[in-house]
């Protein structure tokens, strides 16, 4: 993938991710147990695979997320 189609990609995850966080706020006072780690562990695996798509590709650059 050439770097140009990797950063509009990057770009996209992070604003999906900036939308998911918006719209969580305020919600977890009252939402289901383990709802709020969900939210979480979705934002870091996709600003996990975000940060990867500038360091390269393949598993020398991947970086595991495991949930919390």
């Amino acid at each position: 993938m050439d770097t140009a189609r990797r950063q509009a990609l990057q770009k996209d995850l992070r604003t999906l991710a900036s939308n998911i966080r918006a719209d969580a706020e305020g919600r977890y006072d009252g939402a289901e147990p383990g709802w709020q780690a969900g939210v979480e562990w979705t934002l870091l695996w996709i600003e996990n695979t975000a940060a990867q798509l500038t360091q390269g590709s393949g598993a020398a650059g991947r970086q595991d997320v495991a949930p919390g």
